[in-house]
């Protein structure tokens, strides 16, 4: 079981922070959202969390390590990563992509065995991505390549998981199988999750817990009812909006519209107001 904590966290790029203050824990079996408006600073971050951008300030743990005192391959052993933005070489196919998950697992100069081929074909299992398996990168479309690096993150078996917008790219099907996918995984695994997410309504259905970022500091965090209210998205994004239940489970979906909210909430119940 790992822990992810930020504590105090200043983070940015050359002199200029973009994200200050930020103090949060993630613990095992909990699937955390990260949302906010483009630019708030949800991919810095991941960033910062999977070692690759240095804190300006501020303390990252690790399963209760400074995250500077982990090498990167022991850090590969804890945290998984799906980036947002991932360059793969055209020529490998879709199966030596998911076999690149085995790597922190591998001594030097070692090849992958048949354990590690396993490993990785069940991931694809996992995804529906195994009739991809001998099909090159420069073959596949977007939403399919996206679904490969989740399968990745999975051969890579650590305790904990880091997407940075994992839908991007899918089909609202492929969307729902694989946060559901990612959601059973850290329930029945106990595994540590923080996924940035786009989608306010997919975020607040499959998630937790939500953090939402804005003006360089953390907005709200809690679940997500707390977190998706009317004038939280207003001030973040400056939109006219409507939060009501959903009418299956009671979790907040939000509405987009130019309607007065109590307009909204009368079309929403079926009802009818005359002008």
């Amino acid at each position: 079981m790992i822990e992810i904590e930020m504590n105090r966290v200043v983070l940015g790029y050359g002199k200029h922070a973009v994200l200050k203050d930020i103090t949060f824990c993630i613990k095992p079996g909990k699937m955390v959202g990260l949302i906010g408006p483009n630019g708030c600073g949800k991919s810095t971050v991941i960033k910062a969390l999977s070692g690759v951008l240095p804190a300006f300030s501020g303390n990252i743990l690790i399963d209760g390590m400074n995250i500077a005192d982990i090498s990167k391959r022991d850090l590969a052993k804890l945290l998984g990563v799906v980036p947002q933005i991932t360059l793969l070489p055209s020529v490998f196919t879709a199966l030596e992509i998911v076999l690149m998950g085995r790597n922190p697992h591998l001594g030097l100069f070692q090849y992958e065995g048949n354990k590690d081929i396993r490993i990785a074909l069940e991931a694809m299992g996992k995804t529906a991505t195994l009739e991809l398996a001998e099909r090159r990168i420069s073959e596949l479309s977007g939403g399919e390549i996206q679904c490969l690096m989740v399968a990745r993150a999975l051969a890579q078996e650590t305790r904990a998981i880091l997407l940075d917008e994992p839908t991007a790219n899918l089909d609202i099907g492929r969307q729902i199988s694989v946060l559901e996918l990612i959601r059973k995984m850290c329930l029945d695994g106990n595994l540590t999750v923080l996924a940035v997410l786009h989608d306010l309504n997919l975020a607040a259905q499959y998630c937790d817990r939500l953090i939402l970022l804005h003006d360089k500091k953390i907005q709200a965090d809690g679940i997500p009812a707390d977190v998706i209210t009317e004038n939280n998205i207003a001030q973040v994004y400056g939109v006219d909006n409507c939060v009501y239940k959903h009418p299956l489970n009671g979790l907040p979906v939000v509405l987009l519209s130019n309607m007065d909210n109590e307009y909204a909430r009368t079309l929403l119940a079926g009802g009818r107001r005359d002008n």
